[in-house]
């Protein structure tokens, strides 16, 4: 069967046979709905709960030290990002790859 999916779609309730009845194998069961039992003290302990780390919130600046590249690194001209020589998978053209970006 061709469905014709840019052809406007019915929208009211009315439109819909109701007097067709699905009917289902009769192997075919239904299952109810599991019912979900919240607790307000679950609630209570879920808005609580904190991410382990420090708290940087009072800093004014964070304070980086950048040291230089080293002897053995290479910046992967694919993503850009600073390698150990391990890391090189392949040179093109004198550009430097790192096994994530060479695959």
């Amino acid at each position: 069967m061709v469905t014709d999916y840019d052809a406007p779609r019915r929208t009211r309730v009315e439109d819909v046979d109701t007097d067709d009845a699905v009917e289902e194998p009769p192997g075919r069961r239904q299952s109810p709905m599991p019912v979900i039992d919240e607790d307000a003290d679950d609630v209570a302990v879920e808005e609580a709960f904190e991410l382990p780390g420090a708290d940087l919130s009072g800093e004014g600046e964070l304070t980086v030290r950048v040291r230089p590249r080293q002897a053995d690194e290479f910046v992967c001209s694919g993503c850009f990002l600073v390698h150990h020589l391990s890391r090189l998978a392949a040179t093109k053209d004198g550009m430097k790859f790192c096994r994530d970006c060479a695959t």
